[in-house]
This record gives structure tokens, C-alpha cells and sequence, in this order.
């Protein structure tokens, strides 16, 4: 089941989110010590709290039998786009179409916020999550090489129709 996140799933949703991208780190082999600002590493509860209460992203989270096993947000700009944020999945409930459930709840989502347009931000190496989205209609836009990051940020965009 989806639904809205509130103040109190904040520490759940900061150890699902670190849970879900350390895999990640750990196939392209991040650490703290070559990439303490990738998310696996970077995000707190102090961080998800200004999210949801400064920045007032929507955020929502995928639970079954009261755990929360996927989450993601929405970063809503001014010119009718959004940002998917953190959209991941425990591990151990991968492969069961929660990721699909939740980017699909995420085009409705955004569709209802009048959003028109969706961004995304990827490690542009992982080959199979850039395949992952396209299959879902993104588009590859460009990429970025930040110092901080030993890989390359790549970005996408999806018209939401």
C-alpha cells in the first residue's frame, strides 16, 4: 500500500532510503570517504525533515503489514516540472513491481500537482537503472561530472502526459 509520509515515518524512511542505495555504493564501489554527498550516505533525518516541512515535497511511502519498504518525493518548481526523488525499495522486497508501483503512483501524483514535466538525477554508469526508466518513457537529457562524486550524475526528463 502507498500513502503519504508524515514527521514520524522520517527515521524509517532515512533507514530505507540509506538500505535501498547502499547497494548501489556497494556494486560501483562508493564509500563515506569518495562519496559522502551520495544518498546512501548523506541523508538524515534532519535532511528528510526539511524536505517535507521547509520544502513541503510531497513524500509517500510503499508499507506492507506497518514496514515501510519503498519511498520516494516529488520536488515541485515553479515552471510546472517536478523532481522524483529517492524513489528505492528495501532490497529484500525487489523484483515484486514495488518500484513500478510507486513511479506509476509518482506520474499521478505529479499529474495532480499539475506537474507536466518530471526530472530525474541517476548514476550514469548503472546501465540498468538508466534502462529501467527509459522503459517508462524518460528521456536521457545530459550529465554532469561533480568533483565530490567518483561517477557521473546523469539526468532524464519524462513529459507526463
Amino acid at each position: 500500500m502507498i500513502r503519504a509520509a508524515t514527521s514520524k515515518d522520517i527515521p524509517e524512511c532515512v533507514r530505507v532510503i540509506r538500505e535501498s542505495f547502499s547497494t548501489v555504493a556497494e556494486e560501483f564501489g562508493f564509500t563515506p570517504e569518495n562519496a559522502a554527498r551520495f544518498t546512501a550516505f548523506a541523508t538524515t533525518d534532519d535532511r528528510l525533515n526539511w524536505h517535507l516541512l521547509g520544502e513541503k515535497r510531497p513524500m509517500y511511502v510503499w508499507e506492507a503489514a506497518g514496514r515501510i519498504a519503498g519511498y520516494y518525493s516529488l520536488l515541485l518548481s515553479d515552471d510546472g516540472s517536478c523532481e522524483l526523488s529517492n524513489l528505492c525499495v528495501l532490497p529484500a522486497y525487489r523484483h515484486r513491481g514495488i518500484g513500478e508501483e510507486l513511479l506509476m503512483h509518482a506520474f499521478a501524483c505529479a499529474k495532480t500537482m499539475r506537474c507536466s514535466r518530471m526530472h530525474i538525477g541517476i548514476v550514469e554508469e548503472n546501465t540498468v537503472l538508466k534502462s529501467w526508466y527509459t522503459s517508462f518513457g524518460f528521456i536521457h537529457t545530459g550529465v554532469k561530472k561533480f568533483d565530490f562524486f567518483p561517477f557521473t550524475c546523469g539526468y532524464m526528463t519524462k513529459e507526463l502526459e
